[in-house]
């Protein structure tokens, strides 16, 4: 661990952490923003910034912070999670709107019902063939996550119980505060750090290339090549045995699900739909574990 720590840049660890994790950031904004503005309408006299947390982020946090964050979440979250992405957008405008202009009741219906119920409408035109796909696949996961939300968009558009809501505002957000750090962790603990490589290796000093050494390329000194292979230990090569290193590019994640919306994969995000595909090259035997062509 020691000499992974030594050889792991800062700024290494540092970019691939805010890579993998910047969608817990609207996340965190969106819930508090929802659950701060249902505390605020439901029981106005127990919304104190002073004394709650959730009254103090909510207070705090201006509008452009709330449309900042939905815009980095339809550029970083899955397809599957953009259903619930507008149904906390609309969340947020309709309860903006009570509590704005609480004497202008059409303005209420219009944002709090009529704009839902439109919502989900379109949602449903648009998402209707990947829910029934998901069904017949049996992806009742997916299902859920795209057939759910839309219709749920015109629940939390008022305010709750007067008694009920301090409890359950605040629960809900201390449950998101407790489960977003153990989410986040498991995520950044899949995040790649060390390059992929292959390794020829010799049995002596002259010989030919006897086999390939996979694993995580640690570092490379004057007399040895340090790997971490596949089975999690650390190995160290000599130079004089290596007789060819090679970068592999990093396996492509399995899709758990088949579906697809208009040709735009549930599990990709809107960055990773728009970018560029890498060209399909044949791979490298050697990052298979054979041994490449003799020259």
């Amino acid at each position: 661990m020691l000499l992974l720590v030594q050889y792991v840049s800062p700024l290494g660890l540092l970019s691939a952490l805010l890579i993998a994790l910047v969608w817990a950031v609207p996340l965190g904004v969106l819930v508090v923003g929802v659950l701060g503005r249902l505390l605020r309408l439901s029981a106005p006299e127990q919304f104190d910034p002073e004394r709650s947390l959730l009254a103090s982020g909510t207070a705090r946090t201006p509008g452009w912070v709330l449309t900042a964050a939905v815009s980095l979440a339809a550029l970083t979250w899955q397809l599957r999670f953009l259903p619930a992405l507008l149904m906390l957008a609309l969340w947020l405008l309709a309860l903006r709107t009570r509590y704005l202009y609480p004497d202008r009741p059409l303005r209420i219906m219009l944002v709090g019902v009529g704009l839902p119920v439109a919502a989900a409408v379109v949602a449903y035109a648009v998402l209707g063939p990947a829910i029934w796909a998901a069904v017949r696949a049996d992806e009742w996961s997916t299902v859920a996550l795209l057939a759910v939300p839309p219709a749920a968009a015109g629940v939390l558009t008022g305010p709750l119980p007067r008694r009920a809501a301090p409890a359950l505002t605040h629960g809900l957000a201390y449950t998101v505060a407790a489960a977003l750090p153990l989410v986040m962790g498991a995520v950044f603990l899949r995040v790649p750090v060390l390059p992929t490589a292959a390794i020829e290796v010799a049995s002596t000093e002259t010989g030919p290339a006897a086999g390939v050494v996979l694993g995580h390329l640690i570092t490379v000194t004057d007399t040895s090549t340090v790997v971490l292979d596949r089975g999690g230990v650390i190995r160290f090569l000599p130079n004089s045995r290596v007789r060819t290193q090679t970068l592999c590019s990093g396996a492509a994640r399995v899709p758990f699900s088949v579906v697809s919306v208009h040709g735009w994969p549930v599990e990709e995000t809107a960055l990773d739909w728009m970018m560029p595909r890498r060209p399909v090259t044949p791979p490298d035997q050697r990052c298979s574990g054979r041994l490449g062509p003799r020259s």
